[in-house]
């Protein structure tokens, strides 16, 4: 898979280094030459230019890529990238990094933006995930698709402990993805049983949400 990366700070050049690792075709695209130079991360490809730039990316054969992710610290400029990759080169898929919460409602479809990823808005989740039990947490939206990741550990009141995955009803568009039981991750079956303590994850419509914090546990969400 071919992906460019508008931005080759630490954050661009971590996520090249990852992709790389999994046999994709990268190409770094910078404006500052200090960190666009060749050779920092081995594989990839650099591009010396403003990514704001329609003429840029024509240069970076923007069209031929399957993604793009718009990772500089600049949330006006991860706009401007979006925008251009989805509407002038229709890339399927744009990722972009939010560097200011304030900003998050900005990066949506009508940016370009099919998926925004929010450093601070994870961190937090992460610490809800840590703290909270029997509280439904989301950890991440999909902006494309109109869903959400959530989690929620089941306290011991839970009105689903000790009984079968396949007995729940659970709300319309959502699904039960994996369970995680102490020092164990799996997909779960219908004849698995809830016990108190695992922590569930479920891709789900947001407007589910309440419903399925009604479900697992107290009626309310974190």
């Amino acid at each position: 898979m071919k992906i460019a990366i508008a931005g080759s700070g630490k954050v661009g050049r971590s996520i090249a280094k990852e992709l790389l690792g999994r046999g994709h075709s990268v190409l770094l695209i910078d404006r500052d030459p200090a960190a666009a130079r060749p050779g920092s991360v081995d594989g990839a490809e650099f591009l010396l230019a403003d990514a704001c730039e329609v003429s840029a990316l024509d240069n970076a054969n923007l069209s031929e890529c399957q993604v793009v992710v718009a990772a500089t610290g600049d949330d006006k400029v991860n706009l401007v990238v979006s925008l251009l990759a989805k509407t002038e080169y229709g890339v399927p898929r744009v990722i972009a990094r939010v560097n200011h919460p304030k900003n998050e409602w900005m990066f949506d479809e009508s940016w370009g933006v099919d998926v925004a990823v929010s450093t601070p808005r994870m961190l937090v989740a992460l610490v809800d995930e840590a703290v909270s039990v029997g509280d439904l947490v989301r950890l991440f939206s999909f902006r494309q698709g109109n869903a959400d990741l959530v989690e929620l550990t089941l306290s011991s009141d839970s009105p689903v402990v000790g009984k079968r995955v396949g007995d729940q009803a659970w709300p319309t568009d959502t699904a039960l993805v994996a369970i995680v039981r102490g020092s164990r991750v799996f997909a779960p079956t219908a004849d698995d049983p809830l016990d108190a303590g695992d922590e569930l994850l479920f891709v789900t419509a947001p407007d589910q949400e309440a419903a399925l914090q009604s479900m697992l546990g107290h009626a309310r969400m974190a």
